[in-house]
């Protein structure tokens, strides 16, 4: 079994720390893990980029062929749409649906979803909303990361969680409580 992932996002919204947990969480599993990730200039909002593949058996590449990825979990709509190509006939995008307008020439947003809704499988919700509903506001990326769980076949929920856990357990047991919460939130908001 394999599942190639796209992340991508804007500097600063988290989508490392998304990597990190599914990272961690498929180490724990004993799978094979490359990755490749394409840093840009947080402190300006570049674009960041992470090319995650997951495997029971040897992984040759660490970058993901053009219409081969099996998710895209992005932060931001219009970077989910940068990374199209990518994504697989029977590929699912999970994205944000809140812009993150930070570019004077940002697309028309009723073309942007428009094009993003002609996808084969899309589930975009407004995780920055959510997360302040929950009283999570920093963990928007982690409720993006349970809205994805039920597409990464190759992890169980309970797997990724736990990756949660472990990996914010030196921030203190609120911050992964918060996490869970974040987690769990996104995860039975998935196919609403």
């Amino acid at each position: 079994m394999k599942t190639d992932i796209i992340l991508a996002g804007v500097g600063g919204q988290g989508i490392l720390s998304i990597a990190t947990i599914i990272g961690e969480a498929a180490t724990k599993a004993g799978l094979n893990l490359k990755q490749a990730e394409v840093h840009g200039m947080s402190q300006r909002g570049g674009d960041v980029q992470s090319n995650l593949r997951l495997s029971n058996e040897t992984i040759y590449s660490d970058l993901i062929p053009r219409g081969k990825a099996d998710l895209i979990i992005a932060m931001e709509p219009m970077e989910a749409l940068r990374y199209v190509e990518f994504l697989s006939p029977d590929g699912v995008i999970v994205t944000s649906s809140k812009p993150f307008i930070n570019i004077p020439n940002y697309p028309d947003q009723t073309e942007l979803f428009k094009e993003l809704d002609s996808q084969n499988k899309v589930v975009r919700l407004d995780i920055e909303e959510m997360a302040k509903e929950i009283k999570a506001p920093k963990s928007a990326n982690v409720i993006l990361l349970g809205m994805a769980a039920p597409f990464l076949d190759i992890l169980s929920a309970d797997e990724l969680r736990s990756a949660v856990g472990r990996v914010f357990s030196s921030k203190g047991e609120a911050i992964v409580e918060a996490n869970y919460k974040a987690f769990d939130f996104g995860y039975e908001n998935a196919n609403k």
